[in-house]
């Protein structure tokens, strides 16, 4: 049978919760059309590029499906009809990967150092170069008032 990889982006404002039990429901629609779903990945709330249906962020799942096509445009079918989920992409592949997806790997492979950081550390700046020294004085002569109105009329 045909293998297929599934990943659909669900609303930002859904619980891991509610994602959880649409992508049980999405799977249900999946095997009750004669296919099976080798894998179910969710990987969390992850920030979109642009901007979709007013949404900047989305909840991501994989499906990893080994079933025939019909099942797949099945649920594509009931993705567009529901508005809970942004956008779907679906890609037939010659074999299914039994491994975490590199989505998973990164996130535990970084997830422990970089959990709860922001950006209020961000290491090394060393691309910046040598900035000199931050005073004042090389700004030119403007006299006594640094101001813009030294600098003549605006036209």
């Amino acid at each position: 049978m045909p293998l297929y990889e599934h990943v659909f982006i669900a609303r930002q404002d859904m619980s891991p919760a509610q994602v959880e039990a649409l992508t049980e429901t999405l799977a249900k629609i999946v095997t009750d059309n004669g296919a099976k779903v080798e894998k179910s990945e969710y990987w969390g709330l992850r920030s979109l590029q642009y901007k979709i249906n007013k949404n900047r962020k989305g909840h991501y799942s994989l499906f990893n499906v080994d079933g025939p096509a019909a099942a797949i445009q099945e649920l594509e079918r009931q993705e567009k009809i529901n508005d809970d989920i942004l956008r779907s992409l679906t890609i037939r592949v010659e074999a299914l990967d039994a491994e975490p997806s590199p989505v998973l790997s990164r996130r535990d492979r970084d997830g422990d150092r970089d959990r709860g950081r922001g950006d209020r550390d961000r290491g090394d700046r060393g691309d910046r170069g040598d900035r000199g020294d931050r005073d004042r004085g090389d700004r030119g002569d403007r006299g006594d008032r640094g101001d813009r109105f030294d600098r003549g009329p605006r036209r």
